[in-house]
Parts: C-alpha cells; structure tokens; sequence
C-alpha cells in the first residue's frame, strides 16, 4: 500500500462532515479551508498540490502538479494534516453545501476515479488529485466541466461530495445511461463519457432540460447527484425575497437591473 490507511466516520444526513481517525505520523490531504475542527496534537502544513509525489520529487515537477490544478479550478495549494502525537488523533472536514460526502476506496475500483473538478474534498496521503484531459470536442464545449475532469489516482481512500441525494448505478459492459450533464458527479476508470445532442426543434427550445445531455457507457460504476449546486444557487437567486422594495442583490448587476424594471431610482 502506498497510501495511508485512515479511518472515518461521516455524520449527518443533508449537512455532512466526515471525521478522519489518523494514527501516528498517519496524513490526510484536504483542500483549503475544508477543516472543521482538528484535535490537539494534528499538524497543519499547507503544501503543493497534492503530497503523493506521483509526478516527482523536484521542485519543477511540484510546480507543474501545482499548477495543474489552477485548470480544474482549484487552488495551488492543498492542506496536509498529520498526526504528531503518539495516539490516535481526529481531524474534521465539512462539506461546502448541502448534500452527500461519497468514500471511495480507490483500490477497489482499479485505482483511478474521474470526478466532477469541484468536488474532491479529502484523502488520505499518498492519493494522486490530477486531472482528466476529454479531447472530444462535444465533451469540450457542452459538457458542463470543459475538456477538463478531476482524477483520482492510488491505492487510498478518497472522499468527494455532490449536492442533493446520489445514486450509484452499476453498468454492464456496453449498457447506456443518459445523464444531465450537471448530474454526473463520478465515474470508473472504464466508463466511456460522451455528449449528445437531443434532437428536434421542440426539444432544443421548449423541453427544458437543455440541448445536450451526457451520455456514459459501461461496464463500470457512475454516481449521479440529484441536484446540481448550479441549479440550487439559481434557484436562490431567482426566489431571493424583495426586503422593504429592494432585493437582497441591492447594490450588484441584478439588483440594479431589477430596480430600472420596477421604476426604482
């Protein structure tokens, strides 16, 4: 095993955190400012993408693997958090938003998940946070997540988190399954991603659910959130309450353009 093997516990039901259990000199990697609470003796580093040495130990090839992620929209810099004391010590991490944190023992799913670029939230040391290049140029344009998906690579647990309830579906070897492309959250190493256009007129202008969907093939493992985060924060945006004659966007681009529609000054 190259990884570090930890122990979890997640608490909660629409609102998780996951609680890390680590032994001694045991480490977790996490990103910025995920932690919720930590115990006496963890020590917090922040270092270079991800700790696990995968793409090599000189300074140029941490500056490279660093760097990569600025592409999935992460930060440069990710948190290690280790156990110094000669006990077992815990460490939190809170979810961003409402939802569900999904554990992932890699080892048990070849190694290698794709993943939404957003949602990786920790691992234990020795996990590899890259990312997956899709050259197709439908993937590129209209999947939703770019030319560009999440990795993660070892022999590790890993935990991402997705918004609303998840659904693990298991693919036979050829089976199709057709996805709102803000719904797919991850994937198998073998599942094979692509982006197809719904046809007809109708269906492109009044159905609603956009002119595009992804669609994956098995075999092998895709989970699937119910509620895309994009789709709440419009939700909350559309439905903000207007307080005294002003919204609660007073002062930005769409309070200001609701304001000229109403006749306010």
């Amino acid at each position: 095993m190259s990884s570090h093997v930890i122990d979890y516990k997640i608490y909660g039901d629409d609102i998780q955190f996951v609680e890390i259990e680590l032994d001694p000199s045991e480490t977790v990697v996490a990103e910025a400012g995920s932690m919720m609470t930590m115990t006496q003796n963890i020590q917090m580093e922040t270092i270079f993408g991800d700790g696990s040495g995968k793409g090599g130990s000189g300074l140029m090839d941490k500056l490279f693997g660093a760097g990569k992620r600025v592409l999935t929209g992460e930060s440069l810099f990710m948190t290690a958090f280790t156990n110094s004391g000669f006990i077992k010590e815990q460490v939190c991490f809170a979810a961003p938003y409402p939802g569900k944190i999904i554990p992932m023992d890699l080892s048990t799913f070849g190694g290698k998940i794709i993943c939404q670029k957003d949602s990786f939230l920790c691992a234990a040391k020795g996990v590899s946070v890259g990312i997956d290049f899709k050259r197709k140029l439908g993937v590129g344009f209209f999947g939703g997540e770019g030319f560009i998906l999440q990795k993660l690579e070892g022999d590790g647990l890993a935990f991402v988190h997705a918004c609303g309830s998840i659904l693990k579906k298991e693919l036979k070897a050829g089976e199709v399954l057709k996805v709102d492309t803000g719904c797919l959250v991850a994937m198998t190493r073998d599942i094979h991603y692509d982006i197809q256009f719904v046809g007809g007129i109708k269906n492109a202008v009044f159905g609603g659910e956009g002119v595009f969907f992804a669609t994956v093939r098995g075999p092998g493992t895709v989970w699937i959130q119910s509620l895309p985060f994009s789709r709440l924060a419009d939700k909350i945006i559309s439905s903000a309450p207007r307080i005294g004659g002003a919204s609660k966007g007073e002062g930005s681009m769409l309070g200001m353009f609701g304001n000229f529609l109403d006749g306010d000054n």
